[in-house]
């Protein structure tokens, strides 16, 4: 065993290190896997097949399709490393899909890849790994990990436009000991540069930017095949109860949607409420958007309570901003309260903490948007 720790940590040489390489078949998880190997770990690339698509175009956008499968053996037989496919369809239905229909139809706007990565990428990956007998379980999201005093730590990757953070607040503390993020320090233009230089035949491959199961970004008809009775036509009110019109289906809203509501005032109309039990739509202007207090529930923590009796910051989606706040938690809920005005919440949705340092923004934890 080396005194010296390699370059994901370990104090072990890398010929002697076994490391499983999460491949879905684009460029990143595949630059992952080039500098891995480029390095000397023992490298095994397991890519999951979660859905059926056969109807689906090889163009297709999204992450685990057919072609994606196809691109990472590929891949793997160019950098002469072993490759297993995984058929967890089955899971994937249960721990995301179902979740994702369920979650529509309670009103709620659900982000199936958290639940993806809660659920089989991690968990069910994590120990697949663990059987694989390998040191550490090796992922492409742009995420930095810091590891100190043998406990290691999630930041914002350098990438604004590339931060994955947000859908990696549920890792629990043992996943994140195990798990390894060697893209979180590079640009993505660097990560394709760096597989060119390799040779991979994914270096120009598209980013997926669908979700993986919905064809063409349109979630309904994904419901509609899993619970055809979806489709109940419903009120559409204004905040006093008037009742302006008629929808054809609450799951074709969200919160702060302004299209589909075919309803003409003298201002725009926005979706503020979806009361799934009433199965009825809720509009108003822009203004009845704001909001300044956020309830959640589940949630996972990656720090010390005491990190979060001072200010924080908070992302409310994806794409948003950070915004300060402060936390008001008992052991799985909290009220949070923002510093200035945020629109457009969705129950559903996750809220995620982070704290700035001299390394970055440090992930905090998050949970879930009630109300």
């Amino acid at each position: 065993m080396s005194n010296k720790k390699n370059s994901i940590g370990l104090n072990k040489d890398p010929n002697d290190t076994t490391v499983v390489v999460a491949m879905s078949g684009g460029v990143d998880s595949s630059t992952v896997a080039g500098i891995m190997k480029g390095q000397g770990y023992n490298v095994i690339g397991i890519t999951l097949k979660l859905y059926d698509d056969t109807k689906q175009v090889s163009k297709s956008k999204q992450c685990c399709a057919g072609q994606d499968i196809l691109d990472a053996k590929r891949v793997s037989d160019k950098l002469g490393i072993e490759h297993k496919i995984l058929y967890y369809q089955n899971k994937f239905k249960s721990g995301v899909i179902d979740n994702f229909v369920e979650s529509y139809l309670k009103g709620e706007t659900p982000i199936p890849c958290v639940q993806c990565n809660q659920t089989v990428k991690f968990k069910d990956l994590f120990e697949e790994s663990k059987n694989l007998n390998a040191d550490a379980l090796i992922t492409g999201h742009y995420v930095k990990s810091v590891t100190t005093d043998n406990e290691t730590n999630m930041y914002k990757a350098i990438d604004e436009n590339r931060d994955q953070s947000y859908f990696l607040f549920n890792t629990t503390r043992e996943q994140l000991n195990y798990l390894r993020f060697p893209l979180g320090g590079m640009l993505k233009n660097e990560t394709r540069d760096i597989a060119k230089k390799l040779g991979l035949n994914v270096a120009d491959k598209p980013d997926s930017q669908d979700i993986c199961f919905v064809p063409n970004g349109d979630y309904s008809s994904v419901i509609k095949k899993y619970r055809p009775d979806a489709y109940q036509k419903g009120n559409i009110k204004d905040i006093n109860g008037k009742v302006l019109g008629v929808h054809e289906g609450i799951i074709n809203f969200t919160i702060g949607q302004r299209r589909g509501i075919k309803v003409s005032d003298k201002e725009p109309l926005y979706v503020i409420e979806i009361d799934a039990e009433k199965n009825e739509i809720i509009v108003g202007a822009k203004e009845h958007l704001s909001q300044k207090e956020i309830k959640l529930k589940n949630l996972n923590l990656l720090c010390e309570p005491r990190e979060l009796k001072e200010e924080i910051l908070v992302k409310v989606r994806s794409t948003g901003k950070m915004i300060k706040a402060n936390i008001d938690y008992k052991k799985d809920t909290a009220s949070i309260k923002l510093l200035e005005d945020e629109y457009g919440i969705s129950p559903g949705q996750a809220c995620v903490f982070y704290s700035k340092n001299k390394i970055g923004y440090k992930v905090l934890g998050g949970g879930w948007i009630t109300k």
